[in-house]
């Protein structure tokens, strides 16, 4: 609860309920009097709260004791494990992987270079492969590490033994899972380095598993290249030999049909005779050609300026027009952002400098555009120019048809003879360049630093496990306190009392030493028994805007939680300021006031209420010149019905009359009624909780039921406070100035 307003809370109810009749009996609202008290509510638990780090200390302390056996429970059982761990030694090998291995011919690389993956993925491969389980089983086997159980008792493993009827168990299986769990492949970050490492409890075993595997890894990625190459070899050879047999197929063909069709070749060209429709046609071929492939070139560019964004046509961004035109267009942008942070956008100047940039943009747009409208214009010119050039030569077709009818075969026989000779030629330079690169090892893995027998274990190691184990420690110690905390239901301390109830605190009486009664610990000015309850007497003077009440109800929750105490130590207190107080032993159940005081308990309240005796009558003096008592008389029949009467108001009124203040010591108010309604009638209520003793489910139907009974709460008090097992301000507050023969515990 954080304001005075506030609807949540039992204690924002009962202020509701003391607000409505807070004029009743002349007595302030619970406002008011937690204002003198300078008592500040606190959220109700589930509600928002700041986070204070004081309470959270306070919390701490409270629960140090289990903090501290968690915390060396568990550093204990961190120096045991460490003990108990096998020596562990790690061997480390760098090695250096490059994307690419040098080169020593001109390309003696016989995969596609298409292939080659740059960037994170090539090397993730390659970490890979460290990893995978073929490397792995070449090391084994290149260390003989399968061949007996040497290794698995290296280990520290126990070789497993065949079971009768069962298939042996597989040692190079057993082997092989071994190794890999104890590799590590760790890439140096920002380089082209990676760290082998293997670790056994032979530092020897470790450096040569750790250079094992860096050997054999190179020596794989050799084995790849050159197997590469061999079938790259074999299969040229057998692509040779099939193009060689098409090749001269090819040739035989051609020599045959030139023969055969007397076509005899002078110079580039061939032709029983050289006309001069030949020799157009032949430049007109030759203009056609270029005709076509000026359209196709055209056409290609056109259809990509057609498709392509429009500043991103290659034409767009070589302008000198268009790059003149950024460049001035990021002048402007660049002022106009300078001034953005000066001027807001719809200043003149902001609106002209805007206009600017527009233009320049409209213009590097028209100028775009004209670039694309040139490139179809070409498109349209090439297209043009090729038809007129092929109209030309249909006309020509009827003086060289014979020419041309013999010569189509003889070009497709040529064309054949060339490509089968182009592609024969490349295969030989092919096969004879791998021929050289196969037997020169080029490799682009290399061993930076090999692995020497490490000189100490890396495993276990006893700072950092120590560490690891206070750290744990601490962290269940305080986890094991706040759990402790929430799981705890019980009212402890003042504090609990404020926060989970949300009444504010008059007083906390601390806990007697043994075989130490009430009544001598009052005796005893000095004692702390008797300090808190003078505190409890000061808090009752500001509890109201006049002072103490002039009636007083002292309750609690249940019996044995020290009401009747209170009771008497808050009438002495009062007695001994020159009041005269009167106390009255309203338990009408179970009565006990009387046995404190030694006083006689045949005539009382109960007496009264059922019109048998007068006030004066009943009224027993005590040891305290001020200070009178009324005993609770004859057990009555039915205590509710006699309390509910009229009489119990006006026997409280005609004692107000005689006397400056009246204590009741009232009965429980869990299962009665009583207290309820004893509390309506009187000007204040005192809430007597013991510590540890009361639970807060308990308390709060409590409260409920006198806020049912419209009583008007001024507090609660908390009794048998045992500062020892609290933080220390409230031990350093009671034990100040108190003699240690016979001051309470705390």
């Amino acid at each position: 609860m954080s304001g005075d307003d506030s609807n949540d809370g039992e204690y924002g109810a009962l202020r509701r309920f003391q607000s409505i009749d807070g004029g009743r009996a002349g007595l302030p609202t619970v406002r008011e009097s937690s204002a003198m008290l300078q008592w500040t509510p606190v959220a109700e638990e589930g509600g928002a709260s700041a986070f204070n780090i004081g309470e959270y200390w306070r919390l701490l302390v409270k629960h140090r004791v289990v903090i501290a056996a968690t915390f060396a429970v568990c550093l204990a059982l961190g120096a045991a494990a460490t003990m108990l761990m096998t020596p562990v030694y790690t061997a480390t090998t760098t090695l250096q992987i490059d994307r690419q291995a040098a080169k020593v011919t001109e390309d003696d690389d016989t995969s596609p270079r298409d292939s080659m993956v740059a960037g994170e993925e090539f090397f993730q491969t390659q970490y890979g492969l460290l990893r995978s389980r073929s490397l792995s089983l070449r090391v084994i086997d290149s260390l003989g590490l399968a061949s007996s159980d040497k290794f698995l008792k290296q280990m520290g493993v126990t070789p497993s033994k065949p079971e009768p009827g069962k298939r042996p168990p597989n040692r190079r299986e057993q082997v092989l899972r071994l190794v890999q769990a104890n590799l590590g492949v760790n890439p140096v970050r920002g380089s082209r380095l990676v760290s082998v490492t293997f670790d056994s409890p032979d530092a020897q075993l470790s450096a040569r598993v750790a250079n094992a595997f860096a050997e054999n890894f190179i020596q794989s990625n050799l084995d790849r290249r050159f197997e590469s190459s061999s079938y790259a070899r074999e299969f040229l050879e057998q692509r040779l030999a099939q193009v060689k047999a098409k090749l001269e197929e090819s040739e035989r063909q051609l020599v045959a049909y030139a023969a055969q069709q007397q076509i005899i070749e002078t110079g580039d060209h061939a032709g029983a005779a050289q006309s001069l429709d030949t020799n157009n046609l032949l430049a007109l071929n030759s203009a056609l050609a270029a005709a076509k492939t000026e359209r196709v070139r055209a056409e290609e560019r056109w259809r990509e300026a057609k498709s392509a964004p429009l500043m991103s046509l290659p034409e767009v961004l070589q302008s000198q027009t268009v790059q003149q035109l950024s460049q001035e267009r990021a002048r402007l942008t660049a002022e106009y952002e300078q001034k953005l942070r000066v001027f807001k956008p719809d200043f003149p100047e902001m609106r002209q400098l805007k206009a600017q940039i527009d233009e320049v943009n409209r213009q590097i747009q028209a100028e775009a555009g004209n670039i694309r409208a040139s490139i179809q214009a070409q498109y349209t010119i090439a297209m043009n120019q090729e038809a007129s050039l092929q109209q030309q030569v249909a006309g020509l077709k009827s003086d060289v048809l014979d020419l041309r009818d013999r010569s189509i075969q003889y070009n497709i026989l040529q064309r054949e003879v060339d490509t089968s000779r182009t592609l024969y030629e490349g295969l030989l330079q092919r096969y004879k360049e791998i021929g050289v690169a196969g037997g020169i090892t080029t490799n682009n893995i290399s061993v930076v630093d090999r692995a020497d027998p490490p000189l100490g274990p890396s495993k276990p190691n006893l700072m950092l496990n120590m560490l690891l184990a206070a750290v744990l420690g601490l962290g269940l110690g305080v986890l094991a306190a706040f759990v402790i905390e929430a799981l705890d239901e019980t009212l402890g301390t003042p504090d609990d009392v404020e926060q989970k109830l949300g009444v504010p605190i008059l007083g906390s009486i601390p806990l007697l030493e043994k075989g130490v009664t009430p009544p001598e610990a009052l005796a005893d000015i000095r004692s702390g028994f008797a300090e808190a309850y003078y505190s409890l007497r000061t808090a009752l003077q500001f509890s109201t805007p006049d002072g103490i009440p002039r009636s007083l109800l002292v309750t609690s929750t249940r019996p044995g939680e020290g009401k009747s105490t209170t009771s008497l130590a808050v009438a002495l207190n009062l007695a001994r300021l020159g009041q005269r107080v009167l106390l009255i032993d309203a338990d009408l159940r179970n009565p006990s006031m009387h046995r404190n005081l030694g006083a006689d308990n045949g005539r009382g309240l109960s007496n009264v209420l059922a019109g048998v005796s007068t006030l004066a009558a009943v009224v027993q003096s005590t040891g305290a010149s001020a200070l009178s008592f009324v005993a609770c008389g004859p057990l009555p029949p039915n205590p509710a019905e006699l309390l509910a009467g009229s009489r119990v108001r006006a026997f409280l009124e005609e004692a107000q009359a005689r006397y400056d203040v009246v204590v009741m010591d009232g009965p429980p108010i869990l299962g009665l009624a009583d207290a309820p309604v004893l509390a309506s009638m009187v000007g204040g209520t005192i809430f007597v909780l013991e510590s540890r003793g009361t639970r807060r489910g308990q308390a709060r139907h409590a409260l409920a039921r006198l806020r049912m009974g419209r009583a008007r709460l001024l507090g609660a008090v908390l009794t048998k406070f045992n500062t020892k097992t609290a933080s220390y301000d409230y031990a350093y507050d009671y034990d100040y100035g108190v003699d240690t023969k016979k001051r309470a515990q705390g």
